[in-house]
C-alpha cells in the first residue's frame, strides 16, 4: 500500500516527506487540521502517534506532546477516529507501543485501524524477533508492517526485517531520542546505503531530521523518503493559536518537501 505512494513521488521526481503528529495534541480536530496543512505543504505520508505514557525513544518535544494528549483523556480508540478522517486525505501510518496493542487486543485493535482505513503500523518497541502475531494480522488486513532500524542493528537481524517489512522501513539516523538537531549523525548516509542492501522496500530516514538540508542528503544518499517530527511539534507549541500553527506546518513541511526534491535530483544526476 504505501510503497505505491513512493514509487510516485519517484515518477514526480522527488524523495517522499513523512511528517509526523501526536494525536489530540493540542486537540483531536486540532490533529485534523494540521495534518491537512502539512499535506498542503507537501507532507505525503502522515505518521499518527498514539498517546503512550511510557516511551522509549520520545524526546522532551514529542514527550510534551504526549503527555498534553493524555492529560486530555485522548484514548487509543480516539486516535483511530482522528485517522480515519486524515485517511480521506493522505495515506496514514499509525505508531504506537506494543502495550498498546496488547491491552486492546492486538486483531481487534488492527482491524479498527483497518476498517478506519489506516495503511501500515509502526510498534516502536517490537523487535522483529517478537512481531509474528503482529506480523501475521497485519498481513491478514492487507496492513503494512513498518519495523525499525537502528546503527546497532546487527545484519542477522536486518536480514529477517528484509523478509518481513512492507511499506517502508525506518532507519534511526542515531542513538538516543527523537529531536531536532542542527546536524546530522556521523554514519547516517553510510547507514541508508548498508541498509540499501538488506532491504528491497522503501528506506525512509527519521530521528533529528528537521531541515530542508537534511531530507536533501538522506536522500541524495539514496533514502527513498524523510520523516520529520519534532520540528512540526515544535512549530505548533511556539504558535499562538491554530491558525499560526497550521500555517506554521504548511511553510516547514514546503521547505522540506523542497529538499526532498533537490536530494532525489542530485541522486538522479550523480
Amino acid at each position: 500500500m504505501l510503497e505505491r505512494v513512493f514509487r510516485r513521488v519517484h515518477r514526480e521526481g522527488r524523495g517522499a516527506l513523512i511528517g509526523y503528529l501526536t494525536c489530540g495534541y493540542p486537540g483531536l480536530e486540532e490533529t485534523v487540521e494540521l495534518a491537512r496543512a502539512m499535506c498542503r505543504g507537501g507532507v505525503d505520508i502522515l505518521e499518527l502517534g498514539v498517546p503512550f505514557s511510557e516511551p522509549i525513544a520520545d524526546g522532551p518535544t514529542i514527550q510534551r506532546a504526549v503527555d498534553e494528549a493524555l492529560r486530555a483523556g485522548v484514548t487509543p480508540w480516539d486516535c483511530l477516529e482522528v485517522a480515519e478522517e486524515v485517511a480521506d486525505f493522505a495515506p496514514v501510518v499509525l505508531l504506537c507501543y506494543y502495550n498498546t496493542l496488547h491491552a486492546n487486543g492486538i486483531r481487534r485493535y488492527l482491524e479498527a485501524a483497518a476498517e478506519a482505513g489506516v495503511s501500515g503500523i509502526l510498534v516502536a518497541d517490537m523487535p522483529v524477533e517478537e512481531s509474528d502475531e503482529v506480523w501475521r494480522v497485519a498481513r491478514d488486513l492487507d496492513l503494512d508492517v513498518i519495523y525499525l532500524v537502528a546503527p546497532s542493528t546487527t545484519e542477522e537481524r536486518l536480514e529477517r526485517i528484509g523478509e518481513r517489512a512492507s511499506g517502508f522501513v525506518y532507519v534511526i539516523s542515531r542513538y538516543g531520542v527523537t529531536g531536532a538537531r542542527e546536524d546530522l549523525s556521523e554514519g547516517t548516509l553510510e547507514l541508508v546505503r548498508w541498509v540499501r542492501g538488506y532491504v528491497d522496500v522503501p528506506i525512509a530516514v527519521g530521528f533529528g531530521i528537521s531541515k530542508r538540508w537534511h531530507v536533501r542528503e538522506v536522500v541524495a544518499a539514496g533514502a527513498d523518503g524523510a520523516i520529520v517530527g519534532s520540528a512540526f511539534i515544535d512549530v505548533i507549541h511556539e504558535s499562538e493559536d491554530l491558525e499560526e500553527a497550521k500555517e506554521g506546518v504548511r511553510e516547514l513541511a514546503e521547505r522540506l518537501a523542497e529538499g526532498a526534491r533537490e536530494g532525489y535530483e542530485r541522486r538522479s544526476s550523480g
